[in-house]
């Protein structure tokens, strides 16, 4: 069976794939496995659980809490709010287990369960496995005053959202700055517009109407147009566009062309390292990221830690060796001294303030790195799991990475989330990377089908 677990928590759509029956059951099995490793040691365990806009969300939450009560776990529950937010206040409250639900990008039907330990971190691997490996196990209930209780706490967000202010030092600091924020219509709907506003910023806010069942739905990193053209029309210094949960963000300029994950980490490196707060003189990107992305922090004498695809991998990364600063081309940015994960709001807050301190147009900050072409194409219905070992797959992508020698690259990969293999190829002209990547894609087609 493939693990339950994915490279984001368990995902799935809602009531199908993760129904009730399970998000209880993990709470449930998540308690147990955290006790028992000393988590919990010594105290009444306490956890906070949050979630997205989706309908679905409303449902899974009960059984997340129903479950963890039932387990001898106090709950907090603090109603919709970003995944980072979650995080920041797991640590905040000194929380033993924060639960976030949420599909982050993904379409609203599917729905997630995202865990955190103490201190807002993610649960390793082996915690994860170990939750799969107890669900449906006996277990001694508690009864009595053993149960867990549950309090409700939105009025925490408001926590969230001055740290997220006070990451920039003194309210104002983006004072005379227009800026755009689509919201995705999900959970920073109120989160980021507050935190741009306390700054100083003139916020234009769209796509911040979320109705549990729009989420996602052609707004958000997914869907950048809405965004590009209301900077235009609105005559806007910049924009930021979240994802469902605001783990991640995307940006474009004044003329509404489009600063991706890359250019946004390029921007933040390069900042960072003027201040000499960028330890090691190092970023932390995944393999994901593009081939000028690279080359760019070559030139400005940046080292580069790539990893596995995934925050998860980049953080580990961060966190075993003390960097600063890493993420994704997607927009997952960690900024370590202010997250313990991608922060889509926080991102957004500190590439503005590069724009006010540097008295540069992103435009102009984006263009420290020149993109290499690059096409993606997402090869459905196949077993991705043997992606890497198909011997006339691999040899079709030596061949093709031999062809484009230092001016190209090529990656393929299966989705850590979805039944999919991305076939990536990067070269010197959009025509060049498209005629491989669908011959690699055609041979992937062909060679892993069910």
């Amino acid at each position: 069976m493939p693990r339950l677990f994915g490279t984001d928590g368990v995902r799935g759509k809602a009531n199908v794939d993760l129904t009730a029956e399970l998000a209880l059951e993990l709470s449930v099995a998540a308690a147990h496995v955290l006790g028992e490793s000393g988590a919990f040691e010594g105290h009444r365990p306490v956890a906070l659980v949050a979630r997205d806009p989706r309908a679905s969300g409303e449902f899974l939450e009960s059984a997340v809490v129903a479950g963890l009560a039932s387990a001898g776990v106090d709950v907090i529950r603090v109603g919709v709010v970003p995944t980072p937010g979650a995080a920041f206040l797991v640590n905040h409250l000194d929380a033993d287990l924060g639960v976030m639900l949420s599909a982050s990008h993904n379409p609203m039907p599917d729905n997630g369960i995202k865990f955190f330990a103490r201190g807002g971190v993610k649960l390793d691997d082996y915690l994860e496995d170990m939750i799969e490996a107890r669900l449906g196990q006996e277990w001694e209930r508690p009864t009595g005053e053993r149960v867990g209780r549950v309090s409700d706490r939105p009025e925490l967000v408001e926590a969230y959202v001055a740290h997220l202010v006070s990451s920039l030092g003194a309210e104002g600091s983006l004072h005379g700055l227009k800026v755009v924020l689509d919201c995705a219509n999900g959970a920073a709907f109120m989160t980021g517009p507050a935190a741009f506003e306390a700054q100083g910023a003139e916020v234009v806010a769209i796509h911040a109407e979320p109705t549990g069942l729009n989420i996602n739905e052609n707004a958000g990193s997914t869907h950048m147009d809405g965004l590009q053209a209301a900077v235009r029309h609105h005559g806007a210094d910049l924009g930021f566009a979240f994802d469902g949960d605001a783990d991640r963000c995307l940006a474009v300029d004044a003329d509404g062309t489009i600063v991706d994950g890359d250019q946004i980490l390029a921007i933040l490196a390069l900042a960072l390292k003027q201040s000499g707060a960028l330890h090691s003189d190092t970023v932390v990107a995944t393999v994901m990221s593009n081939l000028g992305f690279f080359q760019a922090m070559q030139a400005h004498g940046i080292r580069v830690d790539q990893t596995k695809v995934g925050d998860r991998y980049v953080l580990e990364s961060m966190n075993a060796n003390g960097f600063a600063l890493g993420g994704e081309q997607s927009g997952h940015v960690i900024m370590s001294e202010f997250a313990t994960t991608g922060d889509g709001v926080l991102t957004a807050l500190h590439v503005a303030a590069q724009v006010i301190s540097s008295g540069r147009s992103l435009a102009e900050l984006g263009a420290v790195m020149t993109r290499l072409p690059q096409v993606m194409i997402n090869v459905r219905d196949v077993n991705k799991a043997r992606a890497g070992i198909d011997p006339e797959v691999n040899s079709a992508v030596t061949a093709a990475s031999r062809e484009l020698g230092s001016g190209g690259r090529v990656l393929l990969r299966p989705s850590g989330t979805e039944p999919v293999v991305r076939v990536m190829v990067e070269a010197g002209t959009t025509e060049r990377a498209t005629e491989v990547a669908e011959r690699l894609a055609s041979v992937v087609r062909e060679r892993l089908a069910l």
